[in-house]
């Protein structure tokens, strides 16, 4: 019996070129070294670190904003900051009209002199 499973065991080694699972396993892991990985790489470096770069640049540009500011909304309405009330600013449109508006919706600050 052992020689029988001797022998279909050199035989099957002689049919796939001596190649094993082992072997196998070993190439794919290769393929995923050079190639998913480069490319991981390249997409954070391209994609996701400028938009890290973008998000801070605007979460420092939200923090910074104080009373007099003109700022532009998203919505496209001007004003100036007259109160901030933590993520809320109240902004005066014209002499006699405030509104309230969301931090996040700022699209735009020019800084008072």
């Amino acid at each position: 019996m052992d020689m029988a499973l001797a022998q279909a065991t050199s035989q099957a080694v002689a049919t796939t070129g001596g190649f094993t699972a082992a072997d196998g396993m070993n190439s794919m892991i290769s393929v995923f070294f050079r190639v998913f990985v480069p490319i991981a790489v390249l997409y954070y470096i391209l994609i996701m670190s400028p938009q890290k770069k973008e998000r801070k640049k605007k979460e420092d540009l939200l923090n910074s904003i104080q009373r007099g500011d003109r700022i532009l909304t998203r919505g496209g309405m001007y004003g100036t900051v007259s109160d901030i009330k933590e993520n809320v600013l109240v902004l005066k449109i014209s002499e006699n009209t405030k509104i309230e508006v969301d931090r996040s919706y700022v699209e735009n600050v020019q800084k008072n002199i």
